[in-house]
């Protein structure tokens, strides 16, 4: 038996896609990005793709539909933003309740940042869960990373799954630190996926050192090396520059973390071999397949991927949710 979805907020698709693996037929996308919606109507061809916003519209039209998905606006709660949580113009959580009341679907899942659990953020994330039909059964929101569940890269977010009927539990890790998905499964050295991204890699004036490498900032911007051996860091929304993530093709960042702990002063000019994740390269550690195409420039394509739910996140979430349906 085929279940149906809509996604609200829905960006690239990234959340349609991974419920599409887990055996749900997506029927509507919902978002205001014009880009994004480009490359989920590409993508998801057999879905209705509206361009248009959830405050005002009238969801009446998918009652009988079994799951609402959606992704509401991080900016709100994001700790790289302002955090202003309500008083953000932005903030969809109550629309997303809205909608979910409104169509009464058999199962909801709601995506945002961990920093809505965050404790300037409970009281009104507790607002927010009232406001969703007490006929609900509300699992969560439950603490995520994305690496847990075979995504090749470190992904804190919160997720919540309601249900109409019956019950659910919230699907179990698939992995651990001990097998996790390395980056190398899907990018490597040497090789460049994609258009090559020509942002160079700058050593920061003032680096600030952690225990490893591949933290904290030994360059300018938020991009940092990977280390192949392990997930990438969080694919990040503002991704296109010098925040987009890099591979030490030269495996000098180690040797260049010593020299710095050993009390060596910073080092000028640009990283020998340092080489920008191209966006086909940013997908794949999204989990996103291979021959995806993204529309738009290509500062929207990156934004379109940091944006994204990684599919793979969303097919265990969607087969836990498939399980407690039939």
């Amino acid at each position: 038996m085929e279940f149906t979805s809509i996604d609200l907020f829905c960006g690239a698709g990234g959340l349609s896609i991974g419920l599409e693996r887990a055996g749900f037929q997506s029927v509507m996308g919902l978002d205001t990005n014009r880009d994004a919606l480009a490359t989920y109507a590409r993508n998801l061809p057999h879905a209705k793709a509206e361009e248009k916003s959830v405050v005002g519209y009238d969801f009446r039209q998918w009652r009988g539909v079994d799951v609402v998905a959606g992704g509401p606006p991080c900016q709100p709660f994001s700790n790289g933003g302002k955090r202003l949580a309500a008083e953000d113009r932005r903030d969809m959580l109550p629309h997303f309740a809205h909608a979910v009341n409104e169509i009464m679907p058999r199962a909801f899942i709601m995506e945002n940042v961990a920093g809505l659990l965050a404790s300037r953020n409970r009281e009104y994330l507790n607002q927010v869960l009232a406001q969703f039909d007490d006929r609900y059964t509300i699992i969560g929101p439950h603490l995520v990373n994305a690496a847990d569940y075979g995504v090749p890269q470190k992904r804190l977010r919160i997720v919540l799954i309601g249900i109409l009927k019956g019950s659910i539990a919230f699907p179990a890790p698939t992995h651990c630190e001990k097998n996790y998905v390395a980056a190398r499964s899907v990018i490597r050295s040497g090789e460049v996926q994609g258009v090559p991204n020509g942002s160079k890699v700058v050593y920061a004036r003032n680096p600030d050192l952690r225990q490893s490498p591949y933290a904290g900032q030994l360059f300018n911007g938020g991009g940092r090396a990977i280390d192949l051996s392990k997930p990438a860091p969080t694919i990040l929304a503002a991704a296109g520059g010098n925040k987009t993530h890099f591979i030490d093709e030269m495996d000098l960042v180690p040797g260049y973390h010593h020299h710095l702990k050993s009390g060596g002063k910073p080092r000028e000019g640009t990283l020998d071999g340092g080489r920008r994740l191209t966006v086909k390269e940013s997908a794949l550690l999204q989990t996103f397949a291979a021959d995806m195409v993204f529309e738009g420039s290509k500062s929207s394509q990156y934004t379109q991927v940091g944006n994204a739910v990684p599919p793979r996140l969303a097919e265990v979430i969607g087969a836990s949710v498939a399980a407690a349906l039939h």
